[in-house]
């Protein structure tokens, strides 16, 4: 039912999602890198290659906890 004293218009149907495309991609890095960290650690003699993979870990980790608590 239209409103006639309504002044502003009607908001769309569908909102857009903020950062769509961010998330699945972070999703998909800290996979990726949790398990080289995995990995390399275990097999490598050098700590530094699988520290560094653990550091990226945790850093996607950090921005899906930022990311979520500013779009939520």
């Amino acid at each position: 039912m239209t409103d006639p004293y309504r002044i502003a218009e009607a908001p769309d149907a569908t909102p857009r999602r903020p950062g769509g495309r961010l998330r699945p991609l972070l999703w998909l890095a800290l996979f990726l890198s949790a398990a080289a960290n995995a990995v390399l650690t275990s097999t490598l003699d050098s700590p530094w290659v699988g520290s560094g993979f653990g550091l990226v870990a945790l850093l996607c980790a950090a921005a899906l906890i930022v990311h979520h608590r500013r779009h939520r």
